[in-house]
């Protein structure tokens, strides 16, 4: 009887290592690990209205996380991302530059336009509440963290810093890295968007 229990338990643990495994390789994965996408609403800063997973089809798209106050790593990529659009000769049809805030209490929408107008025209932004903030970073596997520099009476955000591409279909492409070379982000981006 005891036999016959082990071989059943063990059937089991086969069973879901298989159903593990077949998980794993079906599933598109986030450059974190986790499963990457799904369904998440944030209001565009474009229109104003609201902006969703399904708006991400039919345009490829950067996706960079970030906040308005960041002093280095958000300015330095959204000019980056700007400057390889702009050398590759793609315009608004071809490719999205969207920048997503995890600073919802700083970065109203308003506050996050005025920022983006330094850049491309063509960037937009993403603001949500806190629940809506947290969806989108759980849906892309991002981090972020708050946090209070020692004798500051302001905050800081720590977060992913890479961009995220996302294929005219919506789904996780590829990403680049902050710091990766300009050769290489380009030539990244070409194949994102077929030229």
């Amino acid at each position: 009887m005891l036999a016959k229990v082990r071989i059943a338990l063990w059937g089991l643990v086969a069973l879901a290592a298989i159903s593990a495994t077949v998980i794993y390789f079906t599933r598109p994965f986030s450059p974190s690990g986790t499963m990457f996408g799904g369904p998440f609403e944030m209001t565009a800063t474009t229109t104003g209205e609201p902006f969703t997973q399904d708006d991400l089809v039919g345009t490829p798209s950067l996706m960079f996380f970030g906040f308005t106050y960041c002093p280095d790593v958000c300015p330095m990529t959204l000019a980056e991302a700007t400057a390889w659009k702009q050398e590759l000769g793609l315009g608004a049809d071809d490719l999205n530059i969207i920048f997503v805030t995890v600073d919802p209490e700083r970065d109203t929408i308003e506050h996050l336009a005025t920022y983006l107008s330094n850049f491309d025209e063509d960037v937009f932004g993403l603001v949500g509440n806190q629940a809506q903030t947290d969806q989108i970073k759980r849906s892309y596997g991002v981090f972020s963290e708050v946090v209070e520099p020692e004798g500051s009476t302001d905050y800081l955000v720590n977060h992913t810093s890479s961009l995220y591409m996302i294929d005219a279909q919506g789904e996780f492409f590829g990403t680049i890295a902050f710091g990766e070379s300009s050769d290489t982000a380009k030539d990244k981006i070409r194949r994102l968007t077929s030229i």
